[in-house]
């Protein structure tokens, strides 16, 4: 296989890839610190993987096909999500997470150094296979059913996160504070999104370790292909024990609860939806806890216990009260005679 390999810094593209990393998160970041701008933040994370495959395909000089499929994957998932995100702040003028950040040097650029991590981290399979040090070795046709099976995750993947995040902006857009999300994708999983963004990453790794898996690199190359696999177990940690699943599932049932919005048909579907893995619910609701909690990893951590997690049943009790007496008359009986009160006496 005729081709020019261009040498940067590291046969793996490893020191590379970090620096344009960082360089590009740090010019993103001196804006949004400066002008106090939140819109470019989650723009800047996905966009990031779309320059990395772009600079390390050309860098490798060659046209292999799974190098293409890959860098084309990476660089499809990110634009579609650099793009929704965009969209979705446009809409809603700023983020909530960045409150207690947007005026502090350290804390807000803490979360751009953790955005670094996750960009370099999960483009790992792509640049590992544009490297020299794959690209070396002769490398077999695309088509393999290893190359096969990833293409059909991927799809999965990507309609999955894709149709889900239209799905939860349009739930969000009718403003409903008792209503629950348990249509389309929501209805088999209660975070699709996550689920979907899970597999498109291993769908990748997938294709790109081919090369290895099937014996045409060997040697340490051999080796660090494999090793990318930090890329998506480090992105599935992300979602499940750092900023996906544990800052959404106990904390916004503890706010319903604590509310009063809805409580009852959200915990009903907390008992019918999987958490994370697509099932049906007429099926889940009847599996037994361990079996929730081991095979379809809805950890204690995520689960909300009323009496362990909150105020306590008097705020709930309160909230209730206060839900279904706002904006109507409640009726009051003394003696004989019924007194009409306003909905602000029902106020807790």
């Amino acid at each position: 296989m005729a081709q020019t390999q261009i040498h940067v810094l590291d046969d793996y593209y490893l020191a590379i890839t970090l620096l344009i990393t960082v360089a590009y998160q740090l010019a993103f970041f001196s804006v949004a610190f400066t002008f106090k701008f939140d819109k470019l933040t989650d723009f800047a994370g996905g966009t990031n993987f779309v320059v990395l495959a772009i600079i390390t395909l050309a860098l490798s000089g060659g046209h292999d096909a799974r190098q293409i499929v890959v860098s084309l994957f990476i660089m499809a998932w990110g634009l579609r999500l650099s793009g929704f995100l965009l969209f979705r702040i446009l809409k809603t003028g700023k983020d909530d997470r960045f409150d207690d950040k947007r005026d502090k040097f350290f804390s807000f650029l803490g979360f751009w150094i953790f955005q670094m991590v996750w960009v370099w981290a999960v483009s790992l399979p792509v640049a590992v296979l544009n490297s020299p040090a794959v690209q070396r070795y002769p490398q077999h046709p695309f088509g393999t059913g290893r190359d096969i099976a990833g293409v059909i995750l991927y799809a999965i993947g990507f309609i999955m996160e894709s149709v889900s995040d239209v799905q939860k902006y349009r739930f969000r857009a009718r403003n409903d504070r008792t209503a629950v999300c348990d249509t389309g994708f929501f209805s088999v999983s209660r975070h699709p999104n996550y689920f979907g963004e899970i597999i498109i990453q291993f769908a990748i790794y997938m294709i790109a370790v081919s090369a290895a898996a099937d014996g045409y690199v060997a040697g340490q190359a051999y080796k660090a292909l494999y090793a990318t696999i930090v890329g998506p177990f480090f992105l599935t940690v992300l979602l499940m024990f750092v900023s996906g699943l544990t800052l959404s599932e106990r904390p916004g049932a503890k706010k319903r609860y604590e509310n009063g919005s809805n409580w009852e048909g959200y915990s009903r579907y907390l008992q019918r939806t999987s958490i994370l893995i697509p099932f049906p619910p007429q099926l889940y609701e009847h599996l037994p806890t361990f079996v929730k909690r081991t095979i379809f990893l809805e950890f204690p951590l995520y689960v909300f216990d009323p009496a362990k997690h909150s105020g306590g049943a008097k705020a709930h009790i309160s909230a209730e009260e206060g839900r279904r007496a706002d904006g109507v008359n409640v009726q009051r009986q003394s003696g004989d005679a019924l007194v009409a009160t306003t909905g602000e006496a029902g106020r807790p």
